[in-house]
């Protein structure tokens, strides 16, 4: 088996287990997916000033199709709160486009630390299972568009859908938790849309880059992923209606700080 047929089996792999996760818990995907690229993309020898903004910009893409997917698996159980989506995405969608700038003017190293800093917090959330006590309702447009802004531009320095975040503000805020989980897997696409143009045009003429890439998105891997993850969206959404995801969820938490600790020793080596 030769090193190039080698990487397109393990993208598709890698794009079954990100797809059925970011439909199970309502996140993007990313938090999954930057690791294992990141590894993937250092084993096939890519320039270490580039790994991890090729990580990013990759993941980013992938989510903004396979959120459409987990989107339309929880839209069928009446999980989408459209009211929300609608106010939050203009904001997500600027939050993400800066966020994506500014991480494509850190080196890898920083941008790494960076990442694994705020994974330690998504998965201690997720290990604690923090649930914020819900006292008010939803903010108002301008409320919501802040938030959203904030939202977009933290999960474009981790290439996440934003769950980790939008989750808790909406259980905080008096919504029901599937329809926190399904509302977040449909604004995981505002914030992929915005990313992907951020890490695309940031990534233009960066010197460095791997045949195949567009800006920060390295065309090959993000093929992969989506072909599976968009399949595997509605499994892990329509699961997500029937077991209870809060152990899981925990065991996820702690998978993910493993991950990013396995990354950033790895970059330090």
């Amino acid at each position: 088996m030769t090193g190039i047929t080698a990487w397109w089996l393990a993208y598709p792999l890698l794009g079954i287990f990100a797809g059925f996760i970011a439909g199970l818990f309502g996140v993007g995907g990313g938090l999954i997916l930057v690791p294992f690229l990141f590894m993937l993309f250092t084993a096939q020898g890519f320039a270490e000033a580039q790994l991890m903004h090729l990580a990013l910009g990759t993941a980013m893409a992938s989510i903004m199709i396979t959120s459409i997917s987990s989107m339309r698996a929880h839209h069928r159980h009446s999980a989408v709160r459209w009211d929300i989506f609608k106010s939050m995405a203009p904001g997500l969608l600027l939050g993400t486009l800066a966020g994506s700038t500014v991480a494509s003017s850190l080196a890898t190293r920083p941008l790494a630390m960076l990442f694994t800093a705020i994974v330690y917090i998504a998965s201690l959330q997720m290990v604690l299972d923090v649930k914020p006590k819900a006292t008010r309702s939803l903010p108002g447009p301008l409320g919501r568009l802040l938030v959203g802004a904030l939202i977009g531009f933290v999960s474009s320095l981790v290439s996440a859908g934003g769950g980790f975040m939008s989750v808790p503000f909406m259980l905080w805020s008096n919504v029901a938790i599937h329809q926190a989980v399904g509302t977040s897997a449909a604004l995981g696409f505002p914030i992929a849309v915005g990313g992907f143009i951020g890490y695309v045009l940031s990534g233009w003429n960066a010197p460095g880059l791997p045949p195949y890439s567009l800006g920060y998105v390295y065309l090959p891997a993000l093929l992969g992923v989506v072909l599976m993850s968009f399949a595997m969206a509605p499994v892990g959404a329509k699961l997500a209606h029937r077991l209870p995801v809060k152990h899981l969820k925990r065991a996820f938490g702690g998978f993910l700080a493993l991950l990013a600790t396995k990354m950033l020793f790895g970059l330090l080596g």
